[in-house]
């Protein structure tokens, strides 16, 4: 199953971006609890610094494991052609120029990007603008999406 794919790709994106930040947690509680970051005078703020950091660390280490454990018990399906689009859907639109993008609408991991069938993609959450423009809509629906000040328009070509 082509969902299958994605689910182990943005699975093995967060395991990797999980390891990367707990070495970076751990070094951040190391500075911050080392003998040379003692404060020598008031100005000296290197230890407050380094706990911020290290505070801040391990909450993304939180943050990433929720997203992971989201992706792992999320029960993907197929669509068929008169669904709705919804979270777990694939989605390709056609903007008005250019060519086609596509979109798979998860409960975490916003932002990865991978490829599927030499086609790249993006992972969204349904609180994007994007999910939010897309989700309710069928095959060969129209979506507006405002970006700044300009209005861009797309037709929904594929929901999978």
């Amino acid at each position: 199953m082509k969902k299958q794919i994605i689910i182990n790709d943005i699975l093995a994106h967060l395991s990797a971006e999980l390891s990367a930040i707990k070495t970076a947690a751990n070094n951040a509680h190391l500075a911050a609890t080392d003998d040379q970051s003692v404060a020598e005078t008031q100005y000296d703020t290197l230890a407050i610094e380094a706990s911020y950091l290290a505070e801040g660390q391990s909450r993304r280490v939180n943050d990433i494991q929720q997203a992971k454990q989201a992706i792992e018990r999320f029960i993907i399906y197929n669509f068929e052609e008169r669904m709705p689009v919804s979270i777990g859907a694939l989605v390709q639109i056609t903007p008005e120029k250019g060519g086609d993008k596509w979109f798979f609408i998860a409960p975490a991991a916003g932002g990865f990007q991978g490829v599927l069938n030499r086609k790249p993609y993006t992972v969204i959450t349904q609180n994007s603008p994007m999910a939010k423009a897309l989700i309710g809509k069928y095959i060969d629906d129209d979506v507006a999406l405002t970006i700044g000040t300009s209005k861009q328009y797309y037709l929904v070509s594929g929901v999978y």
